[in-house]
C-alpha cells in the first residue's frame, strides 16, 4: 500500500519551485542586490533624484537671496563656548573680536561663541512653492530660529552656495534624463528598422547615421548654441539646447542597436515567426525589442553621466543654461580665474556633485550589467 504523506518538500525543492516561477525582472533584482557597487549606485541615484525633484524642501535656504560676498562655509560643532560636548549641533558667526592684528592693527574676526546658532531638522525658512503649487515653509535641515546658515559658503553676489547647488541638480539632471530619453527612443527605433529591415534601407540609414558621426561635436554644440540671441527667452534656449544635444547623441545609440538586430533576426524564433506569417511589427515588438532592452537599459544609465558632463563643460563655457536658470555648469563659471578658487575653493561645490552623479550611474549601470548578462 502506497502512504500518503502531507510533510512539506525540503528545502531543495522549495528553492527550485521559486526560481522556476521566478520572473526576469526578479531575477535581474536578485543579480544587483548581490552587487554592492550597483546597490550603493541605485542609492545614490535615488537620493540625487529625490534631492531635485523636492529641492525647494531639501535647500535650507532661497537660492537667490543674497548675503556677504564669498562668506565662508559656517563649520557645524558640537561644543559650547566652555569645550563641553552636546547633542545638539551648532554653528558659530563670525563676528569681530576685541583683539586687534599686531601687523594691519585690524579687529580679528573669529567665532562668536556668545551668540550660538542651533541646528535642526524640519525647521522653518524662507517660503517657497513646492513644485511651484503646494506653499510651505518648511525645510529638511537649517538654523532653528529661521536665519541663513551657510553650510558651504557664499558666492560673489553672497547667494547659498549650498542651496544653489540643490536648485542646480534639477536642470542638470533634467537635461541629461530628457536628453536620454529622446536619443534612446530615436536611437532604439532607427536602429532596429535598419538592423531588420535591411537593403537598400540599411545602407541609405548607415550613411546618414556615418554622417552624423562624423560631425566634430564640441565645434557644432558651441556653433548652434551661438545662434540663440541672448535676449531670447530661457525656456526656448533651454529648449535649443536640448535638442542639439539629441540631435547628435543618437548616432551612436542606432549603431549599438542595429548589431544586436542583426544578431536577434538570425535566431531559429524568428526565422519560426516570419515561417508562420507574422507580421514585421509583431515580430519587432514580440520578440526582437524585448531582448533588445537589457542593452539599451545600460547604455542609457552609462550616458547619462556623459550628458552630465557635457552639460557642466557646456555651462562652463556659457553655452547651456542662461540666468535666472541654475546649474552646475553655470556655477562653474565663478571658477574661471586661479585667484577666485585659491581664495574661496567652496565654489568648487557643484564639482562634487558632478562627481558623485557620474560615479552614481556609472555604478548602476555596470550593476545591471552583470545583473542582465551575468554570462
Amino acid at each position: 500500500m502506497l502512504a500518503f504523506s502531507n510533510s512539506p518538500p525540503p528545502p531543495e525543492e522549495k528553492i527550485k519551485q521559486k526560481s522556476g516561477n521566478e520572473s526576469y525582472i526578479a531575477l535581474v533584482w536578485r543579480r544587483l542586490k548581490r552587487s554592492w557597487t550597483g546597490m550603493g549606485g541605485l542609492t545614490l541615484v535615488v537620493l540625487l533624484l529625490l534631492m531635485a525633484i523636492f529641492a525647494e524642501f531639501v535647500a535650507p535656504l532661497d537660492p537667490k537671496a543674497t548675503d556677504t560676498g564669498f562668506a565662508p562655509p559656517q563649520v557645524i560643532s558640537f561644543h559650547d563656548k566652555d569645550g563641553n560636548f552636546v547633542l545638539q549641533p551648532r554653528v558659530y558667526a563670525l563676528a569681530e573680536t576685541s583683539d586687534l592684528d599686531p601687523v594691519t592693527f585690524q579687529p580679528i574676526v573669529g567665532p562668536d561663541y556668545d551668540h550660538p546658532r542651533l541646528l535642526g531638522l524640519f525647521v522653518k525658512g524662507d517660503p517657497y512653492r513646492l513644485f511651484g503649487l503646494i506653499p510651505g515653509d518648511r525645510h529638511l535641515f537649517g538654523a532653528t530660529d529661521g536665519g541663513p546658515v551657510h553650510f558651504l559658503g557664499t558666492d560673489k553676489f553672497g547667494r547659498d552656495v549650498l542651496s544653489r547647488t540643490i536648485y542646480g541638480s534639477r536642470i542638470s539632471l533634467m537635461i541629461a534624463l530628457t536628453v536620454v530619453a529622446i536619443v534612446t527612443v530615436v536611437g532604439t527605433a532607427v536602429g532596429m528598422i535598419s538592423g531588420y529591415f535591411g537593403g537598400t534601407l540599411d545602407a541609405w540609414i548607415q550613411r546618414f547615421v556615418e554622417v552624423v558621426l562624423a560631425f566634430p561635436q564640441l565645434p557644432l554644440y558651441l556653433a548652434l548654441t551661438s545662434l540663440i540671441p541672448v535676449t531670447a527667452p530661457t525656456n526656448v534656449f533651454l529648449a535649443f539646447v536640448i535638442v542639439v544635444m539629441s540631435a547628435l547623441g543618437w548616432a551612436q545609440m542606432s549603431r549599438e542597436v542595429r548589431g544586436k538586430t542583426l544578431a536577434l533576426a538570425r535566431i531559429d524564433y524568428v526565422r519560426a515567426a516570419m515561417a508562420v506569417g507574422a507580421t514585421d511589427r509583431r515580430i519587432i515588438l514580440q520578440h526582437i525589442f524585448p531582448n533588445v532592452m537589457s542593452h539599451v537599459i545600460v547604455t542609457v544609465t552609462l550616458a547619462i553621466p556623459s550628458v552630465v558632463l557635457l552639460e557642466s563643460f557646456l555651462g562652463f563655457l556659457g553655452f547651456a543654461v542662461k540666468p535666472p536658470l541654475i546649474s552646475w555648469g553655470l556655477m562653474l563659471q565663478d571658477t574661471s580665474t586661479y585667484s577666485v578658487i585659491g581664495s574661496y575653493p567652496w565654489i568648487l561645490t557643484p564639482v562634487a556633485f558632478v562627481l558623485v552623479t557620474v560615479f552614481a550611474f556609472n555604478a548602476l549601470g555596470d550593476g545591471l550589467r552583470d545583473a542582465i548578462d551575468p554570462y
